[in-house]
């Protein structure tokens, strides 16, 4: 049996990266709204949508992670499969006829 691919994996640095620069873009819109003059009753709603977009960006990032996931795994067992079939196939085999 063949070793399956390697999967690809994102780095340290990389993580680390998209950690801050989360971070970063998520004070930035913090110090914003806490900056913008105006009624609180403004500052509040874009405070509920920024909890918003953040937690749906959450979610989607989970949704596509679990995806690809369960694509790997379906892919595995394709892969199983098929060398299964391809080790209990001889073509130099004759046929038994009865």
């Amino acid at each position: 049996m063949s070793n399956p691919p390697p999967q690809a994996r994102s780095t340290t640095v990389f993580f680390v990266q998209a950690a801050l620069s989360f971070a970063v873009s998520l004070v930035a819109v913090t110090y914003a709204i806490a900056r913008l003059p105006g009624d609180a009753w403004l500052r509040a709603f874009l405070w509920l949508g920024l909890l918003y977009v953040v937690t749906s960006a959450f979610t989607l990032a989970k949704c596509v992670r679990d995806q690809q996931e369960a694509a790997s795994v379906i892919n595995r067992v394709d892969q199983v499969r098929l060398e299964r079939l391809l080790a209990d196939y001889d073509p130099l085999k004759t046929p038994v006829h009865r």
